[in-house]
């Protein structure tokens, strides 16, 4: 998921906060499987995630140092990394496209407004 900076809009965004990586699998059978049209399948329990080829490249967080110390100098903060070209936007829309299950920003039924960051984000 691409989630753009959008605090002019409203839209919190950790910028300079500590970040983890978490993850969790419950029963969305009801709303998060295209309005309920695909049921898990139990018999195949349990299930295991897991995170293949996974590698974080980032600033150890600190409680001293509100901010990395090495800001504006890591790959991530130069010009050409603060947007998808358009062949990289093809290709998520493929892989969404192919792979999204449910996407808060199309989900007009719960979400009538739609949130901010959608429309800039291409999701909508």
């Amino acid at each position: 998921r691409v989630f753009k900076n959008s605090q002019d809009l409203g839209v919190g965004y950790p910028f300079n906060q500590p970040m983890k990586v978490y993850s969790s699998l419950w029963n969305a059978d009801d709303w998060a499987t295209r309005g309920g049209l695909e049921k898990t399948d139990w018999s195949k329990a349990p299930f295991v995630a897991s995170y293949k080829g996974f590698y974080i490249d980032g600033c150890e967080a600190s409680v001293a140092q509100s901010t990395c110390a090495t800001q504006g100098l890591r790959w991530w903060d130069q010009k050409a990394f603060d947007d998808l070209d358009g062949l990289q936007w093809r290709k998520l829309k493929d892989v969404r496209d192919k792979y999204t299950i449910y996407n808060y920003c199309s989900d007009r039924k719960r979400y009538p407004t739609m949130s901010p960051e959608c429309a800039r984000d291409r999701d909508a």
